[in-house]
């Protein structure tokens, strides 16, 4: 994982320290998510490792087909529907200020609307959710730019979808993005 992780971060901190920030931002989301009363699936990028931090007895474990951001995601959903599950959300791990909280309100807003965003401060997104497969917010996207979150929100109004938008919150891509969590990393 060493110079894999949080490239753009590494670029102005080093491969170490972004690898250690990385697993800072792992364990949050696994703090976040471990309680949660949701069947939880980690998605991996080449192969799946029984042995890291995600516990085999309350995440189930994949690996991602090839493609970008928005092919994984689309298949992740739709086998997700396919499976019978009504309700999805997709998180990302990079999102220290996410809480269990967010996403219980995203799970809690998909009982009654299409979908749900969690926008980051950067203009991608933290989490989405709906509550059917609408494979048309995947598409023609530009991934990891600054127009992703605002433009899935076009999608939802264009498709007529009822949503429901949570707060925004800051993700890390950068060294800009860092709170006091990571102090004890960059000291």
């Amino acid at each position: 994982m060493l110079g894999k992780v949080k490239t753009r971060l590494a670029a102005t901190i080093g491969d170490q320290r972004a690898l250690a920030i990385y697993k800072q931002l792992l364990e949050k989301t696994k703090q976040e998510t471990i309680h949660l009363e949701a069947n939880k699936i980690v998605y991996y990028s080449d192969h799946i490792d029984n042995s890291d931090l995600w516990e085999n007895q309350s995440y189930d474990k994949e690996v991602q087909i090839p493609g970008d951001l928005g092919i994984k995601m689309a298949s992740a959903f739709e086998k997700a529907f396919q499976d019978g599950y009504q309700r999805v959300c997709i998180i990302g791990s990079d999102c220290y200020e996410m809480s269990q909280a967010h996403l219980e309100s995203a799970f809690k807003i998909l009982k009654s609307n299409d979908a749900v965003i969690g926008p980051a401060e950067d203009g991608g997104y933290y989490t989405i959710g709906m509550s059917r497969f609408i494979p048309e917010l995947f598409e023609k996207k530009a991934w990891s730019t600054e127009t992703v979150g605002a433009d899935t929100i076009k999608n939802f109004e264009n498709l007529a979808l009822s949503y429901e938008v949570l707060p925004t919150l800051n993700d890390v891509d950068t060294e800009s993005d860092l709170g006091p969590w990571a102090d004890a990393v960059m000291n």
